[in-house]
């Protein structure tokens, strides 16, 4: 089972600013990771950061530091309360892109310490950084063995991965169009990755649909609803014998990509993500996720899932507003880049805990939904909405179009001007926005926690223990 390190982009900032604060000397900070122990992977995600002074380092030179280590007892009482991994970053200021032998002996020392603490079975991890950002890493485990992290992956403005084993062969020929615009690297990197897509509809379907025309390695597609008559109208795939049947639309998904032949492996769970402790795992284990629903709930557990695990986001949304006799009164659609620890679509007014909590009362209690409802205890939640293949389909190509300019920068602008990309096509006009123009929620807090108990601190997910 290999290794993943998730880190914010934000934590990768604060990392280089202290590792290398422009005297060419080396420097230490220590962290403390949040766990997921998923299907092919242990994922490591880090939650908390310790800079260590630099003039409590007796010896800061060019290849080496020496630094009290009194300063881990804290996180150390922390992660043996709460089964989490310890990692040492550390920087090479000349440049070696590797561990040198200095390293191997106080890795050596230290994580012997830190697992005669912790008395965990579970390794913890040293991290080593370049000038240029660029992170190299390896587990200790805990008959002192040392072993490479399989991947280091960064949720910033762009999302980059540090992969450790990676193909260079030949990009297969169906890709080879896809390879002469972002270049064979890319190509290859989605090969390795796992996306998960949450709503499998207008948007999902058509969302799918390109994300395993590129060559994505493996795809997590959710949905609990059936196809029916009124869907056929904008479900790529789907057909009347589909309709007819009640047919999955996870199941509509999976046909298609994997009839494509392309190699993405297809994942279908037909569950809903607000009281599924399945999808919420399965979705934890992605490196990327998309959102694809209108529902506040489903945006809410996602966007829960993006920050407990440290993990990019898209959402994508259309609005359409028809008036009487056929009138058109609006015909838009945003796309929201989500890093986890700054603004969620909460903080951006996409929605509200009222109609979150509206929400989960009908799917839970529709009847005393409906009771509060004719009350006014609650407001209403829309439940028929307009709904056309063409615009959906627009926005779930610019919600994949997105994706790709964070993993391979083609724009003239910064990402980071692109937190939110709004189109008006009533009006015929486009929007973006700066994260920086937004606040932040109380859900920043959740940052790398990984798996707690219950499960993103949500009561509806509490997993029960099975005796034997």
């Amino acid at each position: 089972m290999g290794i993943i390190l998730r880190i914010t982009g934000e934590q990768h900032r604060m990392l280089r600013d202290h590792l290398f604060p422009g005297d060419g000397y080396e420097a230490v900070s220590v962290g403390i990771c949040g766990r997921h122990h998923a299907t092919k992977h242990h994922i490591l995600c880090l939650r908390r950061i310790v800079h260590v002074p630099y003039d409590d380092c007796s010896i800061r030179e060019t290849d080496r530091v020496t630094w009290p280590t009194g300063q881990l007892n804290d996180l150390l009482d922390e992660a043996t309360e709460r089964g989490e991994a310890i990692v040492k970053f550390h920087s090479h200021p000349n440049g070696l892109d590797q561990f040198s032998l200095v390293d191997d002996k106080s890795d050596a020392d230290l994580f012997a310490s830190i697992h005669g603490w912790t008395d965990g079975e579970e390794p913890h991890v040293s991290v080593i950084m370049l000038p240029s950002g660029r992170m190299i890493a390896r587990a200790v485990h805990t008959d002192g063995s040392f072993s490479p992290i399989a991947r280091i992956a960064i949720a910033g403005d762009n999302i980059i991965f540090f992969d450790t084993d990676h193909d260079q062969g030949a990009v297969e020929k169906e890709q080879d169009r896809h390879a002469r615009l972002f270049g064979e690297s890319t190509t290859r990197l989605m090969r390795r990755l796992s996306v998960g897509v949450l709503g499998c509809s207008g948007t999902g379907g058509p969302l799918c649909e390109m994300l395993g025309r590129l060559g994505i390695g493996h795809l997590i597609a959710v949905d609990p609803d059936v196809v029916s008559f009124e869907n056929l109208n904008r479900i790529p795939n789907s057909t009347r014998d589909d309709a007819e049947k009640s047919s999955l639309k996870v199941d509509i998904v999976a046909r298609a990509v994997n009839s494509m032949g392309m190699g993405t492996v297809v994942v279908p769970i037909a569950e809903n993500i607000a009281e599924s402790t399945i999808a919420v795992r399965a979705l934890a284990g992605c490196d990327v996720l998309f959102g694809c629903v209108d529902s506040a709930e489903g945006r809410h557990v996602l966007t829960k899932i993006a920050t407990f695990y440290n993990i990019p986001y898209f959402d994508t949304g259309v609005k359409l507003e028809a008036g009487h006799g056929g009138r058109i009164d609006q015909v838009c659609g945003s796309v929201h880049y989500l890093q986890p620890g700054k603004s969620t679509l909460l903080d951006r007014g996409v929605y509200d805990m009222e109609r979150v909590r509206a929400e989960g009362l009908r799917r839970r209690d529709p009847e005393e939904y409906h009771e509060q409802l004719r009350s006014n205890y609650i407001q209403g939640v829309d439940e028929i909405r307009p709904a056309v293949v063409t615009v959906n389909t627009l926005f779930a190509a610019r919600a994949v179009n997105e994706f790709l300019a964070r993993l391979h920068p083609y724009r003239l602008d910064d990402n980071i001007e692109f937190a939110v990309y709004s189109e008006s096509l009533s009006q015929m006009e486009r929007y973006h926005f700066r994260e920086d123009r937004y606040d932040r929620a109380l859900l920043a807090k959740y940052v790398g926690h990984g798996d707690i108990r219950p499960l993103l601190n949500s009561p509806e997910l509490t997993e029960r223990e099975v005796c034997s």
